[in-house]
Order: C-alpha cells, then structure tokens, then sequence
C-alpha cells in the first residue's frame, strides 16, 4: 500500500496523535462488520466525535467508497447543502485532486425563491446546483438540511439525476432520520448515511477526508 503524504497531518507530531487516535479507536472497537475501507470512513467518523454509536448506525451502498474514490480521482465536484461542510475540507487535499466545492445555501436568489415557493433554502440550493449542471456525477455532501437531502432524492427519483455518491448525514429531529432512510432504499446510486436522528457537518466532513486518503492510497 501507497504511503499518504497529501492526505496526512502536516506535522510529524500531529500525524502521531491522529495514528494514536486511530490505534485507540480500532482496539476499543474490536471487531466490527466493515470492510477495510469502509472502516476507515467509519473510524475517522468516531475519530472526529469521539462516538463510538457510529459504529453500527453508518451504513453504506454495496458501491459507496468504490465510486466514491473513483469521483475522486476524476476530480468530480463536491456540492454541500451548507458552507461548513466547505470550510472544513482541507483545501490541499482537493486540490491534489482538483476537486471543487460548491455550496448555495445563502446567495440571494436561493433565499428569494424560498420565500417565493414557500419551500427551503435548502431545497432551493440543491434545485440551483442542478441548473448549474453540478450534481450529475458529483459527490453530494448533506450534513445539516434533511430538506435537501429530500429534494436530491426526489431528483434521483423523478427527474433521473445521477450523482456519484451521496453522502447523507443530516442532523435533527424533523425528517432527519425519515430522510436518510428513504435514501438508504435507493439502489442504483451510491450512498452512505447515518441511521436515526445524529449526523451532521462535522461527520460528513470526517467521511470525505477517509475517502480522500483512501483515494491517495490507490493513486
């Protein structure tokens, strides 16, 4: 296997508390029923909050981390329902890939059409990024609006869309664990989510950064 470079701490000191970490997460797990790279989406995810129930509640498409490394490596877009999920990317690790990030959660007329069509800011997000032809073979990254992850699915459904992976993390109380599970009955398009009510940014965030080292791993 390939040594990370790019998608390492910076430090040497850093990248020894994010390995001891590691080594703490895999022997108080034990076993579990992940395949390798499966796990290391999921163990950056207890990583990143300390929360060993995502062991168990994150569950994955049969063809989730294959894609998603493959979009990836392909410099696929990344399209966020919310600008945490942006921020929180490390910057040079897309770059190594030439992957762009996308969120429209508070431009102008995203809020004026919410208003309008008495829906979600979110959903319009998600309806802009379509017009701008950037979720057809993107990874579609929800961490926050389950409204969002409602509209993609309706557009998967309805309208053909076909994204490279959906990573489906909302968090919350209203359609949050309704919306990842409606998700999670979709076949033909990749997905990991989370069951239940927990999820959000940070997760979300942690699951791109495992894909992205496992993509580097296969460079």
């Amino acid at each position: 296997m390939n040594q990370n470079t790019i998608t390492e701490q910076l430090t040497e000191a850093g990248r020894r508390i994010e390995h001891d970490s590691f080594a703490i997460v895999d022997n108080e797990v034990g076993t579990h029923d992940y395949g390798d790279e499966e796990w290391q989406v999921v163990r950056r995810m207890i990583h990143a909050t300390a929360d060993f129930e995502f062991n168990g509640l994150t569950q994955f498409h049969s063809n989730a981390v294959k894609d998603g490394i493959q979009a990836i490596l392909n410099g696929a877009p990344i399209v966020a329902d919310v600008e945490m999920i942006c921020v929180g990317l490390s910057k040079p690790r897309l770059n190594h890939f030439g992957v762009n990030t996308h969120h429209f959660i508070a431009d102008d007329d995203v809020i004026t059409q919410a208003k309008a069509e008495n829906t979600t800011r979110a959903v319009q997000a998600m309806r802009k990024a379509q017009r701008k032809s950037l979720l057809n073979g993107a990874i579609v990254a929800i961490g926050n609006a389950p409204t969002a992850l409602l509209e993609v699915v309706r557009m998967i459904k309805e309208e053909g869309l076909k994204p490279s992976l959906v990573v489906g993390m909302p968090v919350g109380f209203v359609s949050a664990a309704e919306s990842k599970e409606i998700l999670s009955e979709i076949k033909d398009i990749p997905w990991i989510v989370i069951e239940g009510r927990k999820g959000g940014s940070t997760l979300v965030v942690a699951a791109i950064h495992a894909l992205l080292a496992v993509a580097e791993q296969a460079q």
